[in-house]
């Protein structure tokens, strides 16, 4: 019984790295198909998968295609329901379908301004206003998730969650940006990035090389906090 899930490139998409998350940090069986997301074949790779156009696109088993991932997540917590990717508690767990709903559909300022990148991290961005707001109901919502914790663990609900899996992007993009959030948030994103599912995406990512880089933003870069 093995998925089948087709992604981006592992740099830069950050969608692709939830869509693979949720199968890799829950213990799920996939295969990975890489789109040409920058090769400009992505729509010749996906059309077998029509109408989904965009990554990541997750095949079931049973040949079931399914595009958007807050769609992908619901289809394999339903599937496999000893799986734990959803909290326990039915507050906690309403609450976390509300986190991932706000990512999916919010926060356009940091997306639009910060696209995720994992080589390193830029010095010195200039965050906007609008990007700072976002920061703030990003904060705000980690923090109303922690009251929620019944035990201990360092995940937005104490054990690890679709919640967490959502906002890893999130986290990258903190630290990617050398963004201005509370210390709290920061331990979040470090314990993130630390992680080694994430660390072994990563590690696949910088395999491949760019010249140009996609996204420069005109400022000085330092290594990743991992590489230091």
């Amino acid at each position: 019984m093995t998925y089948d899930l087709y992604i981006g490139d592992r740099t830069f998409s950050s969608w692709s790295l939830r869509g693979w998350l949720m199968l890799e940090k829950f213990n799920l069986p996939f295969r990975t198909h890489l789109v040409g997301l920058y090769s400009g074949t992505m729509a010749k790779d996906l059309a077998p998968l029509a109408p989904a156009q965009l990554v990541p696109v997750l095949r079931t088993p049973e040949g079931t295609v399914v595009g958007e991932s807050i769609a992908m997540a619901e289809t394999l917590a339903e599937r496999h329901p000893d799986a734990g990717m959803w909290p326990d508690d039915a507050a906690a767990r309403a609450t976390a379908r509300w986190l991932c709903a706000a990512m999916a559909s919010g926060f356009g300022a940091l997306r639009g301004a910060c696209p995720m990148q994992l080589a390193h991290v830029n010095v010195g961005f200039p965050a906007s206003d609008a990007v700072q707001a976002d920061l703030a109901r990003i904060e705000a919502l980690w923090q109303h998730a922690a009251t929620f914790k019944k035990t201990g663990g360092p995940w937005l609900f104490g054990a690890y969650s679709l919640a967490d899996v959502f906002y890893a992007p999130v986290a990258a993009r903190i630290v990617g940006y050398d963004l201005p959030v509370s210390d709290a948030a920061r331990a979040y994103c470090e314990t993130t990035l630390a992680d080694p599912a994430f660390q072994n995406w990563r590690a696949e990512g910088l395999k491949t090389t760019y010249d140009p880089f996609p996204y420069d933003m005109g400022v000085p870069t330092k290594p990743w906090p991992t590489d230091r």
